[in-house]
């Protein structure tokens, strides 16, 4: 069998790259080892950079259709009381962002799959093998067993979407340096009040509760606990589980007591990593193949499509110009590392200041939060940063003020994003320019 491109993996990262090569007539093979749908949670919160590849693919409608925005995430310090015996709430707003992508989104994984799985079918260019695992390489060509078949498939240029465990990426020897955590977490879907439409990050001294509305009257809860507690968790019974949920969040009672099984119920363990090369002559890696970033921010979903975006642009582009060398695909990494680097970046930050259960750790928490949400320069800068839309850093003075040394800035113009951090086509993909100039 032969395809200009064989994609390894079929999850959103494989299908976003797979999807803009059939857009633009490229024979794209997706192989795919799981038969049916998986029953473990993947990411669900779609960032406004997401959002914008939807639509230049022609899906966003649908995508919406199917979704819940989000337009705040609140943050609420539990134990901290102010003099009215009320839990002040600091707001992570995506509407200070410009229009149109000025909000996220939750959908349920497997909806988001297919919505990518049936547009790509809709173009003769593109196939779908699955069951299939890709068993290595035999010379030029991967090794693919199709149930009890093995098949060769030859391609002129592979990419790796198999997510953590990938065998193309212990076939290429590419290092990475691992980072593990002292936390875990717990991750369940349930039915949510209707008053429910924001998403929350419920915190204590030791621990967390993040939840972000589903459509349908559902929500996705993430629940922070210590490492190597799971097993204790599970014996202590699912009455303990929920009035843990219940101590952090009352208004979930008659709610959260609707899961009635621990199978539902998945223990998520964080990692952090990043490669340190992307390609390696015809092959590219891609998604959770490439880095791992830790849950906190709900980035990893979208890192795998942002990854998938610019290299599928790539690869119409090079079978376009007729420009075969696998130099070219070096553009791919030039663009996504130093912008998925700077993501694990915050999202290591993040993870450190929620998983410490040190008091005064806790207490600079709280007073970096009440800084960055407040600050309208610090905020602006932060959304901007999680959404995917550009990259604004930090200054010297932005730090002085989130560490609370000197007051915050007061709300005047400098809420208004300095467009020279959003990202442009051209940033996007530099070779168009290059080619043209």
């Amino acid at each position: 069998m032969k395809a200009n491109v064989l994609v390894i993996g079929g999850g959103v990262g494989g299908l976003t790259v797979a999807l803009k090569l059939a857009k633009c007539g490229v024979g794209v093979t997706v192989v795919e080892q799981v038969k049916g749908s998986p029953h473990m949670y993947k990411g669900e919160l779609v960032q406004p950079k997401t959002l914008q590849i939807f639509e230049k693919n022609g899906i966003l409608p649908k995508v919406l259709q199917h979704g819940h925005k989000i337009n705040h995430i609140e943050l609420i310090e539990k134990k901290k009381l102010d003099k009215k015996n009320k839990q002040p709430i600091q707001s992570m707003s995506y509407n200070i962002l410009p229009n149109p992508y000025n909000f996220a989104l939750m959908i349920p994984h497997e909806i988001l799959k297919t919505i990518l799985l049936e547009e790509a079918q809709k173009y003769p260019s593109f196939k779908y093998l699955q069951p299939g695992r890709f068993m290595g390489f035999e010379g030029n060509k991967a090794k693919v067993r199709m149930e009890k078949e093995e098949v060769l498939l030859e391609a002129d240029y592979y990419v790796s979407a198999e997510g953590r465990k990938s065998k193309v990426r212990e076939m290429m020897e590419v290092p990475k340096k691992e980072k593990n955590y002292d936390h875990h977490f717990l991750t369940v879907t349930f039915p949510r009040p209707e008053s429910m439409t924001e998403g929350k990050i419920i915190s204590t001294d030791d621990t967390f509760l993040g939840l972000f509305p589903l459509p349908d009257n559902l929500v996705r809860s993430v629940y922070l606990i210590p490492k190597g507690s799971y097993k204790q968790m599970i014996e202590e019974g699912l009455e303990s589980f929920y009035q843990k949920y219940l101590e952090l969040c009352p208004e979930l009672d008659g709610f959260v007591q609707r899961i009635d099984s621990w199978k539902k119920i998945q223990l998520m363990i964080p990692v952090h990593y990043h490669v340190s090369n992307y390609v390696k002559g015809n092959i590219a890696l891609l998604g959770d193949a490439a880095h791992s970033v830790h849950p906190m921010a709900g980035e990893g979903m979208n890192l795998a499509i942002q990854d998938g975006d610019v290299l599928g642009e790539l690869l119409c582009w090079m079978y376009d110009k007729d420009k075969h060398s696998p130099d070219y695909l070096s553009y791919y990494e030039a663009v996504r590392k130093p912008r998925v680097r700077h993501v694990l970046k915050l999202s290591h930050l993040s993870a450190l200041a929620y998983s410490r259960p040190l008091k005064s750790f806790v207490t600079w928490r709280s007073k970096v939060m009440d800084q960055l949400t407040n600050d309208p320069v610090l905020h602006i800068k932060h959304m901007l940063n999680i959404s995917g839309l550009g990259i604004w850093k930090e200054s010297i003075v932005d730090r002085v003020i989130q560490s609370g040394v000197v007051p915050k800035r007061k709300d005047h113009d400098e809420r208004k994003i300095d467009r020279r951090h959003l990202f442009t086509e051209e940033e996007d993909y530099p070779w168009k320019n290059k080619e043209e100039a």
